[in-house]
This record gives C-alpha cells, sequence and structure tokens, in this order.
C-alpha cells in the first residue's frame, strides 16, 4: 500500500470525478487559416437555383463576346490596311459599281429598242395587211361591202349610149365611191364603156339594160352628186331612160378581177 497519502474525506466517488472532468475548462481552439477557410466555403459546393441562373447568364456572355471577337478577326486585314490601300479599294468599288450600273442601263436600253422593236414590226406588218386590203380593193381583186347605193338605168328604148354610162361613173368616183361593180363587172382604175344604145360594153364585155351600179361609199355624198341639176339623172332621162338611186347599208360588191402581173414595171422597194 502507498504511502501517498490521500486527501482529506478519502477517494473520491465515480461521479464526483466525472463531474469535475467535465466541468474543467477545454484548451484554446485552433485557430483557421484564410486558406482553409476558403475551401470550407468552397467544398462541399452549396449551389441555389439564384446562382445557377447567374451562372448560365455568364456563360451565354461569354459565348457571345467569343463569337464578337472572332468576327472582328475577320477584318483584321482591312483594320491592318494603310490609308491609301483603303482609298484605292473604295475607288475600285466605286468603279465596279459604275461599270454594273452602265451595264444595266445598256441592257435596259437593249430591252427596250427589242419591245419597240418588236412593236414596230407588228405595227408594220398590220399596215402592211391593211395596205394590201385597200390596193385589193381598187385593184379589184378581193371582194368588199359596206354602206353605199344601187343605182339602176333602165332604158327601153336604147338611147343611152356609152359615154353617158361612163359620165355616171366619173361622178361617182369624184363624190368618193370606193369600190364600184356593173352588171357583174368590176370597175377598175382602167375600166372603159363602149358601144352605142343597146350594144354597150364594160371593158370589152356586153352587157344589157337594165344597167345597175353597184356601188360602195358614203351614200350622203353619192345620191346627191347623181341628182345635181344638169347631172347624170337629168341627162339620163332625156334619152327616156327611168333612173332610180337607191341607198343600203351594206352593199356587196363581189365581182373580182384577176391580179394582172405588169409586163415592164417592177417594184423599187428592196
Amino acid at each position: 500500500m502507498s504511502n501517498e497519502e490521500l486527501p482529506a474525506g478519502g477517494l473520491p466517488e465515480d461521479g464526483e470525478n466525472e463531474e469535475s472532468t467535465a466541468e474543467r475548462p477545454a484548451g484554446p481552439a485552433k485557430e483557421l487559416t484564410g486558406r482553409q477557410r476558403l475551401i470550407a466555403g468552397l467544398w462541399p459546393p452549396r449551389v441555389t437555383r439564384a446562382q445557377l441562373v447567374v451562372a448560365l447568364l455568364l456563360f451565354g456572355l461569354g459565348l457571345g463576346l467569343a463569337i464578337q471577337v472572332r468576327s472582328n478577326s475577320d477584318n483584321s486585314a482591312l483594320r491592318g490596311a494603310r490609308q491609301e490601300d483603303l482609298v484605292r479599294i473604295l475607288d475600285e468599288l466605286d468603279d465596279r459599281t459604275q461599270r454594273l450600273e452602265d451595264e444595266k442601263q445598256r441592257l435596259d436600253a437593249q430591252r427596250t429598242e427589242l419591245e419597240n422593236s418588236s412593236d414596230q414590226a407588228e405595227e408594220a406588218r398590220k399596215q402592211t395587211v391593211e395596205k394590201e386590203r385597200q390596193l385589193g380593193v381598187l385593184a379589184g381583186t378581193v371582194a368588199a361591202h359596206g354602206p353605199g347605193i344601187t343605182l339602176t338605168v333602165n332604158d327601153p328604148g336604147n338611147g343611152v349610149k356609152a359615154d353617158m354610162l361612163l359620165d355616171a361613173l366619173q361622178e361617182l368616183r369624184a363624190a368618193g365611191a370606193e369600190a364600184i361593180q356593173v352588171n357583174g363587172v368590176r370597175v377598175v382604175a382602167n375600166t372603159y364603156f363602149s358601144g352605142d344604145g343597146g350594144d354597150v360594153k364594160v371593158d370589152g364585155r356586153k352587157i344589157a339594160a337594165p344597167y345597175v351600179f353597184e356601188v360602195i361609199g358614203k351614200p350622203q355624198d353619192l345620191e346627191p352628186a347623181l341628182n345635181i341639176p344638169g347631172g347624170v339623172v337629168q341627162t339620163l332621162e332625156k334619152e327616156q331612160a327611168t333612173v332610180q338611186v337607191v341607198r343600203a347599208d351594206d352593199i356587196v360588191v363581189d365581182a373580182l378581177r384577176p391580179a394582172k402581173q405588169p409586163d415592164y414595171a417592177r417594184s423599187s422597194s428592196p
């Protein structure tokens, strides 16, 4: 048994020993460094919804800046060019623009010329067809119809001579007759009458009374021309002939003459 002296009161109880131990103040805590505090704040990561949204926005902003920088780098050749080079490039662009504009105007002018040429050619063709029709009417090679009059001369006493019928024809022409046929014979520029009363011929073809003139023209001009004092009607009536003039809205002149080829005359147009 040891010779050490026990404290007064004997050996301490177990409970007293534990209580005294618990009430003993702990030693000073170890102080953390700044790095340790940073690591402790970052790990383990604690990400909130707001932080995630901010991170996504920053990512999008960075991507946009990267694309903008890449786009701007494509013009690096012009950025680094000298002022003289930039002026030359600008002049070349202006010249090219002017050439393109001139080419556009030239093509527009060609298109307009082609359109006008086409219109003029079509118009010339129409005029040629119309002129051919008019000349055909005058030459007696085509039929015609239109307003006009019918002049009928009855000659029971055979007193009407060829020159009287020719005078009637000339009077009708002077009054504006455009197409005429007499007893089925087409009247043309060189038509002539021959023979005496009762034996009248037109262009060598014998015709008999009644003499019927079918005339295309303006009736308001043709009829008065025949009825003027001392004119055709009075002259024929003196020979005991009866004359009748009838206006009509549509007179048909369908007697034709064959187109005659001239023996010597030729067209002077190329």
